[in-house]
């Protein structure tokens, strides 16, 4: 049976659970974000393996990198991450990671940059599937009216993390 390590990490906006595989970091989650438990699950389903409380090699890069990030002095994440997706979520999920702090973009734009202008419903299940949240950086697409919107993990987490980057960079 192949093991998922988790952990659970505090941070400045709430406990976070991290899932790692020797590949990398294949979870991280607010512990009170809709769906949380059907993210697990759905993980372990598709890793075939059972997701067990132990530490792994990662979980201490990543505790690092974060707490740089909420204290204002990291811009980029170097943690390996692993993701488990469809080839278009695949796609979504490094588009996001190309989104540069401190800006924002919205689904309309994130379905142009895949060269599919009428793909924004499914740009946007993209997003909300995301499994790790923060470094693969969701909550940085917006509507298009400008208006905050569609973060499992709430609002005003999303309003918050868009705060500490521009921060972070200005």
């Amino acid at each position: 049976m192949e093991f998922i390590h988790q952990k659970t990490i505090q941070t400045p906006l709430g406990e976070m659970i991290a899932c790692a595989t020797d590949q990398g970091v294949c979870l991280l989650e607010f512990t009170d974000r809709k769906n949380f438990e059907k993210q697990l699950k759905s993980l372990s389903k598709i890793l075939k393996a059972e997701i067990v409380e132990r530490d792994h090699i990662h979980f201490k890069q990543l505790e690092e990198e974060l707490k740089e990030y909420f204290d204002g002095n990291r811009a980029k994440f170097d943690i390996p991450l692993f993701t488990t997706g469809t080839e278009f979520q695949e796609k979504v999920w490094q588009l996001l990671r190309e989104i540069p702090m401190g800006e924002t973009r919205t689904y309309k734009q994130q379905s142009e940059f895949l060269g599919n202008p009428k793909a924004i419903r499914a740009v946007g299940t993209a997003n909300g599937i995301n499994k790790i949240a923060i470094l693969i950086p969701c909550h940085r697409v917006i509507g298009s009216n400008g208006e905050l919107v569609g973060y499992a993990g709430g609002i005003w987490r999303k309003q918050k993390l868009l705060e500490l980057e521009k921060a972070i960079l200005f």
